[in-house]
């Protein structure tokens, strides 16, 4: 007997920034006339290029972005970091060296900045102690005033720029500008607030979309589907789907979306209905959960859906200096939690659906 096709619908996706390393260079406390820090990224992939990229973090709150021929870079990749994009500016870089070994940082970059400026950034670690670095889910996104979506940066082998035996030459035009330090000591080291990441994992959660929606077709009471870019896990209510988890893999670590109830399947929810849950983003376990709200309500031909990150980022701290850093610093904790996205599903004929979604900042 031939098995019975059901037809779901997923409104939530991932998509996967593939930065290889990364590290930020803070001089907030020692100001240039525009810029308070930098940050060198290293991309090598079939989509981005092969490159080096310095995102100049401006006094304005936007940032600058100056980047290798070689690179394919989108504005629309920076439209949640700080106020937005200032400038692209297409960069020949005299010196491009950045690599993270057992010593820690060694980067050295010499270029013209778009005003003209000669700028060094060198950072050379050449302290023999054994790292000891953690995982964290940086705060990229607290300061975004127009987000396209929740930026989940997930950096991995991640430590802080030790002061002792570190050369440090930080210099725009005639002028040097001293690092910020960091305000615990770690591991009994004093250090800067400069930090580094050997594998950052950037996952966009739910991007920006205006287009028309893929309809799945599954087997009956089918417990596990994969598509293209991820794993679902369903739960069954009679002959309706509800999405339990979606697993999106990646090159360093899977990251999960759960839902609790599961989140139910929008084309056989009863009109006038509504329905409310808790939903959970994770990664490795040591980097703990993102947890929140979805709300889910069915009128006519139309859906909406509702997330946001209410309870913020609860951190697993392995170190006690951590736990101080996340109790001096609760923007590493709640940095989410003024996002919400809103989705708005709309079947324009049968089986034929088109959602609008956005994120925004809620003042609080």
């Amino acid at each position: 007997m031939k098995q019975e096709s059901v037809k779901l619908i997923n409104p939530f996706r991932f998509t996967l920034e593939p930065m290889e390393r990364l590290l930020q260079i803070n001089f907030e406390k020692d100001p240039d006339t525009f810029y308070i820090g930098f940050e060198p990224q290293y991309y090598n992939d079939s989509t981005y290029g092969r490159g080096h990229v310095i995102l100049g973090w401006r006094t304005d709150g936007k940032i600058d972005v100056y980047y290798q021929p070689s690179l394919r870079i989108e504005n629309k990749t920076y439209d949640t970091f700080g106020k937005g994009l200032n400038e692209k500016i297409e960069c020949a870089f005299d010196v491009a060296s950045f690599d993270i070994g057992h010593k820690g940082v060694q980067v050295l970059y010499r270029f013209t900045d778009k005003y003209g400026r000669k700028i060094k950034l060198k950072i050379h670690e050449k302290n023999f102690k054994k790292r000891s670095p953690f995982n964290l889910l940086a705060p990229v996104g607290a300061s975004s005033q127009t987000p396209s979506y929740l930026p989940l940066v997930y950096l991995f082998d991640f430590y802080f720029v030790r002061k002792n035996h570190t050369v440090v030459d930080i210099h725009i035009g005639e002028q040097s500008h001293k690092l910020d330090n960091l305000p615990v000591t770690m591991d009994g080291m004093r250090m800067y607030f400069s930090r580094y990441s050997a594998k950052p994992l950037i996952v966009k959660f739910n991007p920006y979309s205006d287009e028309h929606m893929s309809v799945m077709s599954l087997n009956e009471r089918e417990e596990t589907v994969r598509t293209k870019d991820c794993i679902l896990e369903l739960n069954w209510q009679e002959s309706s789907p509800a999405i339990r988890t979606l697993r999106y893999p990646t090159p360093i670590y899977p990251v999960q979306l759960s839902f609790v109830p599961p989140f139910p399947d929008i084309l056989t929810m009863e009109h006038n209905k509504v329905k409310e849950g808790i939903f959970q983003i994770s990664c490795h376990p040591s980097l703990g959960l993102l947890i929140g709200r979805y709300r889910v309500i069915k009128r006519e031909n139309s859906v909406k859906i509702k997330c946001c990150p209410t309870e913020g980022w609860s951190p697993i701290p392995e170190k006690w200096s951590l736990r101080f850093l996340y109790r001096r610093e609760p923007v590493y904790r709640e940095w989410p939690m003024s996002y919400e996205w809103k989705a708005f599903i709309d079947e324009r004929s049968p089986l034929n659906f088109y959602m609008r979604s956005s994120w925004k900042r809620l003042k609080r």
